[in-house]
């Protein structure tokens, strides 16, 4: 047979190669490199996202930080396949926006991170509500139509919020930045040892650890970044950004050339 051979027909109609192509998974394979890449980008967003505001007007910082974000999504959302450094842009961008909208509701509105976190809680589980409702799973290897990517993404940017509003309650309650980042690296090892227990289902154990991974990666860069008086290693904000954007880009090349985190069927 040729290479077009049919595959299945789950549909009523033939599947074949060229179909799987033009309805390629759009997000990558959690591999190791998943987790590195995710990680230095919950880094990043969270210096970024400081070193924006400080710099700049915060209204202003916003603003750019809200149209960076709009713009890499609709780069996503146009392209039919997972493209490494299209999907990792728009994932810096989320966490870079997601920071922001944290901290906006606790500088400008003056919503206490205990509020804020449960509130970004709520809205998460209501993201997960429609998207298991619609979809009838929220596994990230079925990412190949329109419905399903929007839900991932609103799923994405509500975990950054959520994240960056969690690590800032656990650094505000004595922890400081530090002492937050290894409660949240005790917490990520949970999931994972229920899921290889088989306690804990995998895409529950995923985004357990993708939520997590958020305050564990914003507690670091804040702890590397921050004064002395803050609990930090005053490396600064400016320098810190830098160093983590260098590291994802070096990591998304390599990405990009061997594809090893390609869903493959």
């Amino acid at each position: 047979m040729s290479t077009e051979h049919v595959l299945s027909h789950q549909d009523g109609r033939p599947v074949t190669h060229a179909r799987i192509r033009r309805g390629a998974n759009k997000v990558p394979e959690v591999t190791a490199y998943f987790w590195i890449i995710k990680l230095l980008t919950t880094d990043m967003g969270e210096t970024a996202s400081d070193y924006l505001a400080k710099v700049l007007n915060p209204v202003v910082a916003v603003g750019l930080g809200g149209f960076a974000f709009a713009a890499s999504l609709v780069v996503q959302f146009s392209v039919r396949r997972y493209v490494a450094w299209i999907y990792w842009t728009a994932i810096v961008m989320v966490s870079v926006f997601g920071t922001m909208a944290a901290d906006v509701l606790h500088v400008a509105l003056g919503v206490p991170y205990v509020v804020s976190t449960p509130l970004f809680m709520i809205v998460l589980a209501v993201v997960f509500a429609l998207w298991y409702t619609s979809e009838r799973t929220l596994s990230i290897h079925g990412i190949r139509t329109r419905r399903r990517e929007f839900f991932y993404w609103a799923a994405v940017l509500a975990t950054f919020a959520l994240g960056t509003a969690a690590g800032d309650l656990t650094a505000s309650v004595g922890l400081r930045y530090l002492g937050s980042a290894v409660v949240f690296v005790v917490a990520i090892c949970v999931p994972t040892v229920l899921y290889r227990s088989g306690t804990l289902g995998a895409v529950t154990a995923f985004w357990i650890a993708y939520v997590i991974t958020r305050p564990l990666g914003a507690s670091l860069a804040d702890w590397m970044a921050l004064p002395h008086s803050r609990g930090g290693l005053a490396l600064g904000l400016g320098p810190v950004t830098l160093s983590w954007t260098a590291a994802i880009v070096g990591f998304v090349a390599y990405m990009a050339v061997s594809k090893r985190d390609v869903q493959i069927g």
